[in-house]
């Protein structure tokens, strides 16, 4: 699908800015409710809600976004979101996407840290957090082969999101991920010209240059402030959870590391209880960030309870925050240009393929065990593509599925 004209870019970069912070936290707290299996299964639940059915961007638009916000540092999928709130309804929309987004998992690990996890433990309730698991992979299998269709429709760049997907996949790194979007650059910029004459679809996020230097000056600030020793204080707190949201790129998953080293080794949480934690944020729904809620909640000093979950959530997610607010105002005037259009659809290949292989080895092969999960999953898929069912429909059958299967077994 060719990029819009200006012209009509124009109009449509108008029209998808009116929305109301109340709408996009509507919206955004029933994603943060059901949007199970980790950040890359988040971005294929906000492709099929904001590309496909409320279409407030387009689907070149939205790779192009998830694309940045995998290569800069943060949660890729809350960023994603966060950007998605302030094109729809400024900063407030932003703010909402991100409470909404957040807050569920949140709420969730703080009672799971109070002592909350016997549902959890449960048949019923492993079984009902298995097959909604399911439900994201076939979700992200859609999601892949739909971003697949549009945006590799030709050779060159079928052979980059391939490459890429192999690439992925000997490297299940950070480090091999940027790599990848770095590489689908460079080979878009010398194999993908033949219609870099297009203008692409221009997305207003509302950030002007001042408030986007300002904020990555903040950023700076507090990365070169958090790098400091601090001791046993509610500075050296903030610093820990700030340092470790600040260095992980592309997903959640990499902040356990970080985490490990900043909080263990002050000795605010033991290992036993980290896991645990770690554990249950996989099970829950929103983003694996909040991971840190639940550490802020059992940590004893320097504070802990309510008051160390919202430290610890604030501190993790600013930096990203902070980082993708000062890169949208200059998103635009760079994606303008005609070499930067020709990298940018290298890069949306690489997506692709990055999407792929952590379909592949972090969604798929952790969930589906066994032929009767496979089932399950191939089930959803087609409900999705071929039926065009109700996700919420493919949700509910899928749940029902898993706790079918964990009474059969138990």
């Amino acid at each position: 699908m060719k990029n819009l004209p200006a012209a009509g870019s124009a109009q449509h970069a108008q029209t998808s800015a009116q929305g109301s912070p109340l709408e996009v936290l509507q919206v955004f707290t029933w994603l943060g409710i059901t949007c199970f299996g980790g950040p890359i299964a988040h971005l294929g639940y906000f492709r099929r809600e904001f590309v496909d059915r409320r279409k407030w961007l387009s689907e070149h638009a939205y790779a192009d976004l998830v694309g940045l916000c995998q290569f800069l540092p943060g949660p890729a999928s809350s960023k994603v979101g966060y950007s998605l709130g302030l094109m729809r309804a400024g900063y407030l929309g932003g703010l909402a996407a991100f409470v909404g987004f957040t807050l569920p998992s949140v709420i969730l690990l703080v009672l799971f840290a109070y002592g909350a996890s016997s549902v959890a433990n449960t048949v019923v309730g492993q079984g009902l957090f298995h097959g909604l698991k399911l439900t994201a992979v076939a979700i992200v299998a859609q999601a892949v082969w739909g971003m697949a269709v549009k945006l590799c429709p030709d050779r060159p760049r079928a052979l980059i999101a391939t490459a890429m997907t192999v690439l992925a996949l000997l490297a299940p790194t950070s480090i091999g991920q940027i790599a990848g979007i770095l590489v689908g650059g460079l080979l878009g910029l010398r194999f993908c010209r033949s219609d870099a004459e297009s203008v692409p679809e221009p997305v207003q996020f509302g950030v002007s240059r001042t408030v986007g230097i300002a904020a990555f000056v903040a950023f700076a600030a507090l990365l070169g402030v958090s790098l400091w020793p601090h001791g046993q204080t509610l500075a050296g707190m903030f610093s820990a959870f700030y340092r470790s949201g600040a260095l992980v790129f592309g997903g959640g998953h990499v902040v356990l590391p970080l985490l490990t080293e900043a909080i263990q080794r002050p000795g605010w949480v033991n290992q036993e209880t980290f896991l645990a934690g770690y554990g249950a944020a996989q099970a829950v729904p929103g983003p694996l960030f909040t991971f840190a809620a639940y550490l802020g909640a059992v940590m004893t000093q320097p504070l802990g309870g309510l008051k160390g979950a919202a430290l610890a959530t604030v501190a993790v997610f600013l930096p990203g925050l902070l980082l993708q607010t000062a890169a949208l105002p200059f998103w635009n005037m760079f994606r303008g240009r005609k070499g930067a259009q020709a990298a940018m659809r290298g890069v949306n290949a690489a997506v692709v393929g990055i999407l792929a292989a952590a379909l592949y080895a972090r969604v798929f092969t952790p969930t589906v065990t066994g032929s009767a999960d496979f089932a399950i999953a191939a089930t959803g898929f087609v409900l999705l593509t071929a039926l065009q069912t109700p996700p919420l429909v493919v949700v509910a059958l899928s749940a029902l599925s898993g706790v079918g299967l964990a009474l059969a077994g138990g």
